[in-house]
């Protein structure tokens, strides 16, 4: 009976152990997208900045001739 008892022990360790993992994985995965998520939007507001100062780098040389 003893042994029994210690395998199911060890059973239950094992299978916790496996579930943490999945769901640590599952968390680094929801973060994985938001970073991505947030990289997207990086890009896209320094791509709106470069165009500003491109529109103002010409609009200074104008003035300048």
């Amino acid at each position: 009976m003893a042994l029994l008892e210690i395998q199911q022990v060890i059973l239950a360790v094992i299978i916790g152990t496996l579930l943490a993992i999945v769901y640590s994985l599952r968390v680094l995965i929801l973060l994985e997208r938001r970073v991505a998520s947030m990289e997207m939007n990086i890009q896209k507001l320094t791509g709106k900045v470069l165009k500003e100062e491109i529109s103002i780098q010409k609009a200074l040389s104008r003035k300048k001739k």
